[in-house]
């Protein structure tokens, strides 16, 4: 009979590892809790990590879902969530709990559309990008006056205005050439963003992301790049313009994936405002400099939306289910969008992986690259391409390929190293008849000029 209270209390403890997440809002203690006892309820297919600490030192915890579990698998895309990156928007942050929980008690269940899931797809869900602000939002309350309470972090800094800006350069390129792809951070980037911008900078090096979305609160539409209009400031002025990617019609098709999946997002009149299928062009919408969402597009090989999901930032409790059931689908829709497109490894003639290849689709000036196990993801739209792999040392190799609209077409380079050509050499002329260039000042202060009005812009 000793030996009763102890089984009771192991049973307490087994009942409360595996009941569900229930609908209310959770404190940093209660996220972490739930994080671990996904963990817990299905070892197989998650881990927990951190990225980083915010300014007061809390953990960004990050939930993976996958076969297996802190491994890249070659061909496997990896798709990645954010939520909570505005510390009052709080939708977004339990959604991500109920998602994770729903994604494991599905998977137990055999659900066969889950299992695939997880099985060809590596999912990175991150439900707090400022736990801080979140906190700080909280212990207001929904309901109480404060609308901007908890947005910022710990330092009193907007982190979707805070990472590098990168479009100054990618619109400097489009008009006078330059890379349109991984473009290059400054020297001092991390000097000039916070803890947990750094940390999430750092995250997108550590993995090769195809898909992402940032779940804020406010509004709700599907929001893609870009963010910021090509002439985000003109006397002072913020110009709201319609400014497309090279990917625009993917990109929308994307937001669209979503709206309409959702409850009601594809309905268009929300909050007050109308947007047509529920999605908008951000900079056509408001234009952001610093967002995150350009970021990903033009830094990395990941392609990012922004989701807003609630007209009240901080919604009741009381409607966290519907709010739940009106988002699961389109959750789960979005996440088996990665599987699009072509996919492929790139390869030198001896069958070794090359990572950082450049991948180029002829009539979309936007490339991609390779990973660092030498595999490769493109989304695109159902259609035929022009595809090139570029990789330095090596010829270029092109195909033609048909991509059609359920499952990535595989597409496989084999590059051969490039035969040095030898010049035949020159005489150098004397000094007396040589011949110098022609600098055309003019020319050149009218390009220095454009480049520092496309920097000028709000911090």
């Amino acid at each position: 009979m000793s030996d009763l209270p102890s089984v009771f209390l192991h049973l307490l403890l087994l009942f409360k590892l595996v009941a569900p997440v229930t609908f209310r809002h959770h404190r940093y203690d209660d996220l972490v809790r739930t994080l671990y006892k996904v963990q817990n309820e299905c070892p197989s297919i998650t881990r927990v990590y951190s990225i980083g600490r915010s300014v007061e030192g809390r953990h960004l915890y990050v939930l993976e879902f996958s076969d297996h579990p802190g491994i890249h698998e070659l061909l496997e895309p990896e798709v990645k969530y954010v939520g909570n990156m505005h510390g009052n928007e709080a939708l977004g942050r339990e959604l991500m709990l109920q998602l994770s929980e729903f994604l494991c008690e599905e998977f137990r269940n055999r659900n066969q559309r889950i299992v695939r899931l997880i099985q060809d797809t590596r999912i990175h869900i991150l439900p707090s990008m400022n736990p801080d602000g979140y906190e700080v939002a909280a212990a207001q309350g929904p309901n109480k006056p404060g609308y901007l309470v908890g947005r910022n972090n710990a330092n009193g800094v907007d982190l979707n205005r805070n990472f590098p800006d990168l479009n100054t350069y990618i619109y400097y390129n489009e008009k006078y050439g330059g890379p349109n792809h991984h473009l290059p951070l400054p020297d001092n980037w991390k000097s000039q963003v916070e803890p947990e911008t750094r940390a999430v900078i750092r995250w997108m090096h550590s993995f090769n992301f195809v898909l992402s979305a940032n779940l804020h609160g406010g509004a709700v539409v599907a929001n893609y790049p870009y963010d910021k209009s090509f002439e985000h400031r003109v006397r002072g002025v913020r110009r709201t313009a319609n400014t497309p990617t090279p990917d625009d019609k993917l990109f929308q098709k994307l937001a669209k994936v979503y709206s309409y999946a959702h409850g009601w997002m594809y309905q268009g009149w929300n909050c007050g405002d109308y947007f047509p299928d529920g999605i908008t062009n951000g900079a056509s919408w408001y234009s952001l400099s610093k967002g995150m969402q350009d970021f990903n597009y033009l830094h990395t090989n990941c392609f990012e939306i922004t989701l807003e999901l609630s007209c009240d930032k901080f919604p009741p409790q009381e409607e966290l289910q519907r709010e739940w059931l009106g988002n699961r689908e389109a959750l789960i829709q979005f996440l088996e969008q990665v599987h699009q497109g072509i996919k492929g490894m790139v390869h030198d003639e001896n069958y070794n992986n090359l990572a950082n290849a450049v991948i180029s689709v002829s009539g979309i000036n936007h490339d991609v690259t390779s990973g660092d196990h030498g595999d490769y993801f493109r989304l695109l739209l159902p259609g035929t391409y022009t595809v090139s792999a570029i990789a330095p040392g090596f010829d270029p190799e092109t195909v033609t390929v048909t991509v059609g609209p359920a499952e990535p077409t595989l597409v496989h380079f084999h590059l051969k190293r490039s035969i040095p050509q030898v010049s035949p050499v020159r005489r150098a002329p004397s000094r007396r008849h040589g011949v110098k260039a022609k600098v055309q000042p003019q020319a050149a202060r009218k390009k220095g000029m454009e480049m520092r009005q496309l920097q000028r812009g709000p911090a």
